[in-house]
């Protein structure tokens, strides 16, 4: 058996991923609510030990965007 562990959401392209603007904790997750010094999918694993649940990938069709 040649099973590979599930991979880990990149918080990048995630909708639910923001930039904030506090210095010290640079990284957010709107569906968590919450700030952090570190990769939101990060915490979320250090703590639960699970990945993510709510990723949900961003749309890249500006098209969609623009109505």
């Amino acid at each position: 058996m040649n099973e590979k562990p599930p991979k880990r959401p990149y918080c990048f392209a995630c909708r639910h991923f923001y930039i904030t603007y506090d210095p010290a904790k640079p990284y957010g997750c709107q569906a968590m609510s919450f700030k952090s010094t570190y990769n939101p999918a990060l915490v979320v694993f250090s703590s639960s030990g699970l990945n993510c649940q709510l990723f949900l990938a961003k749309n890249r069709n500006r098209q969609d965007r623009d109505g």
